[in-house]
């Protein structure tokens, strides 16, 4: 395919993932059923790595005062990317949140912790809001409402450099996994004059952790000013499109500013109070940017345990429509996503090609009804023996539940 063909507007509409309505408005893509599947796939791989990890899974409301805001730094240093407050009954000022990690420090202080419970590792799939100009909206790339995968670990410093590094592994297992590659990494410093939080000594230190972490994982990487949180430091995981546009997609930050901010504290060994470190974390960064770059890799034909529809059966003639049906059935009971592809759709050569992009193929002749058996064809264009149905059943199903790139 070319660029155009792989570019995830034109392709997202085309396989019917996603579409975008001016009533909706700019920026605001709404997902379709098949989206919504990929999207759903991803969200569970995310959530599942991260409970393995020894994350714990929170919710947070997507509003927040402004005084909460204001105590972050955001509203200081972030306001021209936020949306005005909504103002509340009472006088309250209401903000639609640009961020998680307000949130997840405030409930990190709701209890008093001791060393023995860190790290302590916060997760959440959580929507926030941002407000982007209407000129540099895109696709799913720039949008304003965002569904992004976030997590804070709170540790103490000794504690920094093996999280930022464990947090950087989960990004290449998801890559591995996405079939995706990082186009480079970055470490991302202040610029001189720009809007950051005026620490030199916890700039010093917070760069000094990741660039340690940097060195010691044998990334190549590059230090580029002008492109830091307000609050930090980051390593930020560069992917490009079609057309070689770079986009961050992962990062890991070290936040020494914010601990401070809202007073957060553990009891050390020593029984008295002890700041800890927030680290900053997002395996696959925005669910939206992810599925674009997604389509745009892949081209729409995803691995197979996140394509919308994993397996199609195709009946050679409407008398093997009942064995077909059965099959799609024993597919659902075992977690696949299966559809039968009738005779009444077309010729069998014309529902091979309009089944193109599903990963496998079961075309089930007289034969093959008689035995109880399958004939594959992968997306790849390899043909297989006929095979037993529980047995094509067994791999597919190991296949997706080991989020395998590999078709067979």
């Amino acid at each position: 395919m070319t660029a155009a063909h792989h570019d995830h507007r034109s392709l997202g509409r085309e396989l019917g993932l996603f579409g975008t309505d001016p009533l909706i408005g700019a920026g605001l893509p709404y997902w379709l059923p098949d989206g919504a599947t990929v999207r759903h796939a991803l969200e569970e791989y995310v959530r599942d790595a991260e409970r393995r990890a020894g994350y714990q899974h929170v919710y947070s409301p997507v509003l927040g005062k402004r005084e909460l805001y204001e105590l972050s730094g955001h509203w200081a240093h972030y306001a021209d990317d936020m949306f005005p407050p909504l103002e509340a009954p009472g006088g309250e000022q209401l903000v639609l949140r640009p961020s998680l990690c307000p949130h997840h420090a405030v409930i990190y202080r709701s209890r008093s912790h001791s060393y023995r419970e860190l790290p302590l590792r916060i997760a959440e799939l959580g929507a926030m809001y941002r407000s982007e100009r209407s000129g540099v909206l895109g696709g799913l790339t720039r949008v304003r409402a965002i569904q992004l995968n976030d997590a804070h670990i709170f540790c103490s410093l000794d504690q920094v450099a093996a999280e930022a590094r464990a947090a950087l592994e989960l990004i290449r297992a998801a890559y591995r996994a996405l079939g995706i590659e990082a186009a480079r990494y970055r470490l991302s410093l202040p610029a001189p004059d720009g809007k950051y939080v005026a620490a030199p000594d916890k700039w010093r230190r917070a760069t000094a952790l990741l660039t340690e972490v940097l060195d010691g994982s044998g990334l190549p990487y590059e230090a580029v000013e002008g492109e830091a949180a307000f609050y930090g430091p980051k390593i930020d995981v560069q992917v490009a499109d079609a057309a070689g546009r770079e986009a961050t997609l992962s990062t890991v930050q070290v936040d020494l500013h914010q601990p401070e901010r809202f007073d957060l504290h553990y009891i050390g060994a020593d029984g008295s109070k002890h700041r800890p470190v927030m680290v900053h974390r997002a395996v696959i960064g925005s669910v939206e940017r992810a599925v674009a770059q997604l389509i745009e890799v892949h081209g729409g034909a995803f691995p197979a345990w996140l394509a919308p529809t994993q397996l199609t059966v195709l009946p050679v003639s409407e008398a093997e429509v009942p064995e077909a049906e059965a099959f799609v059935r024993r597919c659902a009971d075992a977690g696949l996503r299966a559809a039968a592809s009738a005779p009444e759709r077309g010729s069998l050569g014309a529902r091979v090609r309009e089944a193109r992009l599903v990963p496998y193929q079961a075309v089930i002749g007289p034969r093959e009804a008689a035995d109880g058996r399958l004939a594959l064809r992968l997306r790849d264009g390899r043909r297989l023996d006929p095979l037993p149905a529980e047995e094509v059943l067994t791999r597919v199903r190991a296949l997706v539940a080991g989020h395998s790139t590999e078709l067979w």
